[in-house]
């Protein structure tokens, strides 16, 4: 929910719910103060929790059959930062940085992801600042077990600088050469054919970045640097893999 660290320690007195998911018996003396979530918040960090809760939950929806490991798909999302110099500091984020998307300028720190190519859900999380170009975070987001990867065309070029990488690359066509297209040529219409085919995979990639920021309305940084807010979306992730998976495992 966004919270921050003092109103949680107001949430979990307030809302039952809370206490509830958080396995804090109504009968407990004291509840976690926001120091306590603190210090839990730096041991999730410290020990690398994030990535092993995401792993734990991938872990059982392969165990249901939920994820396949022929394919993935790669992507990356821009998440903003606050841009204010209002902090003890006086400077903003010195991990976070600023990049040009067509023309507008963002400041803050890219989600790079692997998702499953059949299911959609995610296997891999990877923090960089803003400008860190998608290809040079892309080998990482594979699990290693893939034949197959899908990735938009800010991905070209990939296959040349991953040669010896076995997977085979399926990456789109620039959107102002496939414009070039001429669908009365045979050739040109199969060529469309087979980038329309690539689309269908690779927007599954798109669902988790949607559950991010719509339904778990993540859509800027709530903490100074990379390691924290990377452990932050991780989990939401995680939570976002359970949410998407939900009917199937109300079925399973």
């Amino acid at each position: 929910f966004g919270l921050s660290d003092p109103a949680m320690e107001e949430a979990l007195y307030d809302v039952p719910l809370y206490r509830e998911f958080a396995g804090l018996d109504d009968g407990m003396a004291r509840l976690p103060d926001e120091s306590t979530i603190l210090r839990f918040r730096h041991l999730l960090e410290t020990h690398g929790l994030a990535a092993q809760m995401l792993a734990l939950v991938n872990e059982i929806l392969s165990e249901k059959g939920l994820m396949l490991k022929a394919g993935s798909a790669v992507d990356a999302t821009l998440i903003s930062a606050p841009s204010s110099t209002k902090n003890g500091s006086g400077k903003r984020d010195p991990e976070m940085h600023q990049t040009k998307k067509g023309n507008q300028w963002y400041f803050g720190m890219k989600a790079h992801i692997g998702v499953d190519a059949e299911s959609g859900l995610v296997h891999t999380v990877i923090g960089t600042a803003a400008n860190v170009h998608d290809i040079n975070a892309a080998e990482t987001l594979l699990h290693g077990q893939e034949k197959d990867v899908y990735a938009d065309a800010g991905y070209q070029g990939i296959e040349k600088r991953y040669e010896a990488n076995p997977v085979r690359w399926h990456v789109a066509m620039r959107p102002g050469k496939r414009r070039q297209l001429d669908l009365t040529n045979r050739l040109d219409a199969i060529y469309n054919q087979i980038e329309r085919l690539k689309a269908g995979v690779r927007a599954k990639v798109e669902h988790p970045f949607r559950v991010l920021k719509q339904q778990f309305g993540y859509t800027k940084t709530r903490y100074r640097g990379l390691m924290k807010n990377t452990a932050q979306i991780t989990t939401l992730f995680a939570l976002g893999n359970l949410w998407m998976a939900r009917k199937a495992l109300s079925k399973a």
